[in-house]
């Protein structure tokens, strides 16, 4: 169980550009600035060899793209935690146990939030659920 912190980075011509990829301090280190607002906290197996976030979703926003990294990592943070715990003697000190039982379900409140947040940005993103395709059939059995 290893949390990693990544952010976005500047670099280019006068640091102007942002880089679309997020990455550790030290990969960020002689290729730009951290952005230190974008900071998000990351499973290790999330990342490369070479200390770059590794993301595989298909949205086009990157709003988007930000939530599912955040939940698909707090999931694997999760996991991480519960086989931590489930691994742990039952006479070792219950304490631990019990630390890292309620690290998970933290966690996982914090992915509830995550997906229900996500959910609200994809809906405002597609429009009003008014604007409904119209098929051109009846609506009633038939």
């Amino acid at each position: 169980m290893t949390d990693v912190y990544v952010y976005y980075f500047t670099a280019g011509p006068g640091g102007k550009n942002i880089s679309s990829k997020r990455a550790t301090l030290e990969t960020i280190k002689g290729k730009g600035e951290p952005v230190m607002e974008s900071q998000i906290v990351v499973d290790h197996t999330q990342l490369d060899g070479s200390g770059f976030l590794t993301v595989g979703v298909g949205y086009d926003s990157s709003a988007v793209n930000d939530f599912a990294t955040q939940i698909h990592s707090l999931e694997l943070r999760a996991a991480s935690r519960d086989s931590e715990a489930l691994i742990l003697d039952d006479r070792a000190d219950g304490k631990e146990k019990y630390m890292l039982n309620l690290e998970s379900r933290e966690l996982r409140r914090q992915v509830r939030n995550l997906k229900n947040q996500r959910t609200e940005l994809m809906a405002a993103q597609r429009g009003n659920a008014k604007d409904i395709v119209d098929f051109g059939g009846n609506p009633t059995t038939e």
